[in-house]
């Protein structure tokens, strides 16, 4: 099971992406004991991502006792889950596409545009997350 892949998409199963430390270590001691097909599944996910973390790339937030999805962390996930037709898209740890289709362009995209956003940001957003 790919960790960062789980809390991120718990996070978004809440209505204002939010979720308290317990409400996280509940639902992820539910899907870690579902099966193998969740944990395969948030394998795929996180592979179209090299490098992903969730929290040096501002993707969640730590706040008041729990964690928060942020706009980028959903946008990640959103191209993580799109399905392209044809190749798999994946990118590498700079945003440079590996085996792509044309109807991934679009996913890639988005996944770019974040990390070149988390770049210009660097490691600054650690220190700044409550």
């Amino acid at each position: 099971m790919n960790f960062q892949v789980t809390v991120l998409k718990i996070l978004v199963s809440y209505p204002d992406g939010f979720a308290s430390m317990s409400d996280l270590k509940r639902d992820m001691a539910i899907l870690a004991t579902s099966g193998r097909e969740w944990a395969e599944r948030t394998k795929r996910m996180g592979a179209r991502v090299p490098g992903l973390d969730i929290f040096s790339q501002g993707l969640i937030e730590r706040i008041n006792g729990g964690w928060r999805i942020t706009n980028h962390g959903r946008a990640v996930l959103e191209a993580m889950e799109a399905r392209p037709s044809g190749t798999r898209a994946r990118i590498d740890q700079h945003g440079a596409p590996l085996e792509t289709s044309a109807a991934a362009d679009e996913n890639l995209a988005a996944i770019e545009a974040f990390k070149v956003d988390a770049a210009r940001s660097g490691q600054d957003r650690r220190t700044t997350i409550h």
